[in-house]
């Protein structure tokens, strides 16, 4: 199944052919490699990729940005390098299904976890890097986070949305943020959850795998419409 999907991968990705054995190492999750008698898992990959990003992301803001201070920096490229961002940047590539991983966790639903397509996306981008060099390795992450690369200052107003909706809340109406349940559902291995957040008398909805991340979600959107709308 994964297997064979993998020189795509690696033709998608400019990786030539005698390459594509660094690329399977990227796409061998630790339960695959125990079931299967491997010397050998992502993991060592994925803590090369890890330094490759964060290198490739602090340069990019560091030339981009010149006018802001050290920790805005920090606090945007950790928002850009984030569990929830790379894995939303795997399943956009589609890494999950090459992902070879273990039946058992393949069974709960690990191969589409947040915290597996993350260290899958980072272990891939040290494959390239080994591959095919700094310089495409460079274009490629610039060429996948240039949505991401918006105004600095809304930038930070995205970062710890549920603190930044509790400041401005407070500070306007004198009011904390409510959040509720809306709805939740999904199979035990992929689970969904709706929260609704309202704010004086203005409301919004966020979704995520868990509650944590569907308040998130829906802070989110509420700062973006009071960005939009008030001079937040």
């Amino acid at each position: 199944m994964s297997v064979e999907r993998i020189p795509r991968l690696a033709r998608r990705l400019g990786i030539p052919q005698e390459k594509i054995p660094l690329l399977q190492e990227a796409l061998t999750h630790r339960t695959y490699a125990v079931e299967h008698r491997l010397d050998y898992d992502n993991q060592r990959l994925e803590f090369l990729g890890d330094a490759v990003l964060e290198i490739i992301l602090t340069e990019y803001l560091f030339r981009r940005y010149p006018e802001l201070p050290e920790g805005d920096l920090t606090k945007i490229r950790s928002a850009l390098a984030c569990e929830n961002t790379l894995a939303d940047i795997a399943r956009s590539l589609e890494l999950g299904n090459c992902l070879l991983i273990g039946n058992g966790e393949k069974g709960c639903g690990g191969f589409d976890r947040d915290s597996t397509l993350c260290d899958l996306f980072e272990a891939v981008l040290g494959a390239l890097y080994l591959s095919c060099g700094m310089e495409r390795t460079r274009d490629f992450v610039n060429s996948l986070f240039k949505n991401e690369f918006a105004d600095p200052k809304e930038l930070l107003n995205t970062l710890n949305p549920k603190g930044r909706l509790q400041e401005f809340s407070q500070g306007k109406w004198r009011k904390t943020p409510e959040y509720h349940l809306f709805r939740s559902g999904g199979p035990q291995h992929a689970p969904f959850f709706e929260v609704e957040v309202r704010v004086d008398r203005f409301c919004a909805m966020g979704y995520g795998c868990s509650r944590k991340n569907a308040e998130i979600s829906a802070a989110a959107a509420m700062v973006r419409f009071f960005v939009k709308h008030f001079n937040f």
